[in-house]
């Protein structure tokens, strides 16, 4: 892991970051477009490992509850979950707010004019959302937002047809488990 300075053109905040790789310098420079003020998402980030961000321009999110999302995944370990998501997404970035326990998919802006999936939210504009750092990944047990799914090179967003169908299959896992009998005795479904 090696150290960079997280500053935007012709400033100097000052703003120390740990970051696994250029890409994700890149990533975080690309991220800070979608903020209000760069430096106050750099000290965001340096302070809580969160900078409130704006959906809408260069990206915007898809909020899941945690539910969907672990009842898709078949589980509710976070490498499996992120595993899962991987495969599921091809790759897409999502993260995770564990404390409030959603999960976010980034997705072309686009996506919010035809997004209808019950139980979801789609993001539109000038709604701001609390991304973590990239570095801050699944890998970080005591953060309470982390990247389930890093974002790989800037500008990478999820296919919202591939979000479509994981809402789809978390939605009809969770019918399916709460439709479930009860055995007789065991008090288990």
């Amino acid at each position: 892991m090696r150290e960079e300075t997280c500053e935007p053109a012709g400033t100097s905040s000052g703003a120390v970051v740990h970051l696994r790789s250029d890409g994700d310098l890149s990533v975080a420079h690309w991220l800070l477009r979608a903020a209000d003020s760069r430096d106050t998402a750099c000290d965001e980030w340096a302070r809580q490992g969160v900078a409130l961000l704006r959906c809408g321009g260069l990206f915007t999110t898809i909020r899941i509850p945690a539910p969907i999302v672990f009842a898709a995944a078949g589980t509710e370990d976070r490498e499996g979950v992120s595993a899962y998501l991987t495969r599921a997404l091809h790759g897409g970035p999502v993260f995770a707010d564990q404390t409030a326990a959603w999960f976010y998919c980034l997705v072309p802006t686009s996506t919010c004019h035809r997004w209808s999936k019950p139980q979801t939210d789609c993001f539109g504009r000038n709604t701001y959302v609390g991304v973590p750092h990239p570095d801050c990944d699944v890998h970080h047990p005591t953060a309470r937002s982390y990247w389930s799914v890093p974002m790989d090179r800037p500008g990478d967003l999820c296919r919202p047809d591939a979000v479509a169908q994981l809402v789809d299959f978390g939605r009809l896992r969770v019918l399916e488990t709460a439709s479930e009998p009860v055995r007789a005795g065991s008090g288990q479904r």
